[in-house]
């Protein structure tokens, strides 16, 4: 087990870098949580039955393991075949939603496994998939494992083939592995050393081999069944903005039958996924590059406390907020607004408050409560600061760009007056949230990194008016002209 600090069972890891964990070799352990192999599945009986047929030869304790199969929407409906694991059952999605993050929400609710492995019903997985990732599941509950895959052609093949075959260890008989059409991930991952040296690694987490904490899953909200496409880069978003540390292993390997979709049609899938994305992950800034637009997960959340403002500070505040260079902003306005029990209109003690309230209570941009979230997320970014200094145009944009330089959770800055504000990160305060009960500064210090500045860094000074000078007296110049030669005449008598 690695060594922890603070919160039992979680490890001070600092941003992806997940060496201190230390997984035990496969075969070597013993593990004792249980996992829920959930698989969505639409049609493709034949495909779905080699699934199982794979899921069948694990060596993850079978007792310890069940499989939930989705059946979304089939005609004929599936049916579970003779070669699968014992622990497999067969649950149809309700009516009222399709897809897989229908299908998905619908095998976890009836999954009890402390863990749920997400596997797509093509998918032919080596003897030690579920053993591989579920190994680092036991070192600590923060972890989101992905498994390795590639894309192959689809021979002839049956259940007992391919149990036979992943029993012994032998993928390769079953495979042309050399024509094996590896993964697009596969490269990024090596390439930022196995995701611990990456930005975002919820990049990669795309599926169909990903598996995490069941109550994480709860934490985030499940699948969002109105993603349609580009769902599982969705879910992964939000688990990152959880604090999720992302583990891939490529000891758990899997052969997708089939040619990935990209490959067949890449321009028409990107632009069937932008859509999707581009409201919800507010990360792909090159997903929001239209003027005016207004998005359903903002980048930043400016947090203003209008409890003792008045009226015009208040407006001045959120204007500046919502007109800045960064566009993408909402306002969260905080103070213990008053009621609509009758009142007096000029002599109202609430009077600012109301006028307040009154202002912005339409304005889709402005929400409106007693007491901000403690969980920001699914926005990346918080900002909280006095109302009665209102953010220069470039402050947030200013700001977000030394976090993302510096990969800092944290942004402080101090004001001549001593009041401070600040730039949070959502998954780092989430990542320090998880790990202590004491001070979240410290943890994130520890696990991201914090940055201070001067307020003038974020805030030009204002220019100076020039002073007034008395106006100076005009004096021409001397004239270029040349003066005229003067000629005397000649004196007569001479």
């Amino acid at each position: 087990m690695a060594d922890t600090n603070g919160v039992a069972g979680r490890p001070r890891i600092r941003h992806n870098d997940y060496s201190p964990l230390t997984p035990p070799p496969l075969g070597a352990w013993t593990p004792s949580l249980t996992v829920s192999v959930v698989v969505p599945a639409h049609g493709h009986q034949d495909r779905l039955d080699l699934t199982l047929a794979s899921l069948a030869a694990q060596t993850y304790p079978a007792e310890l393991m069940e499989v939930v199969v989705v059946d979304d929407g089939s005609a004929p409906p599936l049916r579970l075949p003779g070669i699968r694991p014992p622990g497999t059952r067969l649950v149809a999605a309700p009516a009222g939603g399709w897809g897989a993050s229908h299908a998905l929400n619908t095998g976890v609710a009836a999954a009890s496994g402390d863990v749920v492995q997400r596997l797509d019903g093509d998918m032919v997985i080596c003897r030690e998939h579920i053993e591989a990732l579920m190994r680092w599941h036991h070192l600590t509950d923060q972890v989101v494992t992905i498994g390795g895959k590639v894309f192959a052609e689809e021979p002839p093949l049956t259940p007992g083939q391919v149990h036979a075959a992943v029993a012994a260890g032998d993928l390769g008989s079953l495979f042309d592995m050399e024509r094996a059409v590896p993964s697009s991930t596969e490269a990024t991952i090596r390439r930022l050393d196995g995701l611990r040296a990456s930005k975002n690694p919820y990049h990669v987490c795309t599926g169909p081999t990903v598996s995490f904490r069941r109550a994480l899953f709860h934490r985030v909200g499940g699948f969002d069944p109105e993603v349609r496409r580009g769902q599982d880069t969705e879910f992964a978003y939000r688990l990152a903005m959880s604090g999720a540390v992302f583990v891939p292993d490529p000891e758990a390997r899997a052969v997708h039958l089939g040619l990935p979709a990209q490959r067949v049609d890449g321009d028409t899938i990107v632009r069937v996924v932008t859509p999707y994305l581009a409201h919800r992950v507010p990360l792909r800034r090159d997903l929001r590059k239209e003027p005016g637009r207004r998005w359903l997960v903002p980048y930043v959340e400016v947090v203003l406390d209008a409890t003792h403002a008045t009226e015009p500070q208040v407006r001045q505040a959120v204007t500046a907020a919502l007109t800045g260079t960064l566009p993408d902003v909402r306002v969260t306005l905080v103070a213990p607004w008053p009621g609509d029990s009758r009142h007096p209109v000029l002599g109202d003690p609430s009077l600012e408050l109301r006028l307040i309230q009154e202002h912005f209570r339409h304005d889709p941009s402005v929400h409106l409560t007693t007491a901000p979230t403690s969980d920001p997320a699914p926005v990346p970014y918080r900002y909280t600061g006095p109302v009665d200094i209102p953010l220069a145009r470039t402050t947030l944009q200013s700001m977000i760009k030394v976090v993302t330089e510096t990969r800092a959770g944290l942004l402080t800055t101090t004001h001549p007056d001593g009041r401070t504000s600040r730039l949070e990160r959502t998954d780092a305060v989430n990542r320090a949230r998880a790990l202590t009960s004491g001070s979240l500064d410290e943890t994130i210090e520890e696990t991201h990194g914090t940055t201070h500045h001067a307020a003038t860094t974020f805030w030009p000074p204002k220019k100076q008016p020039q002073p007034s000078t008395p106006p100076q007296q005009h004096t021409p110049p001397p004239s270029s002209t040349p003066k005229p030669r003067r000629f005397r005449l000649p004196l007569r008598g001479r």
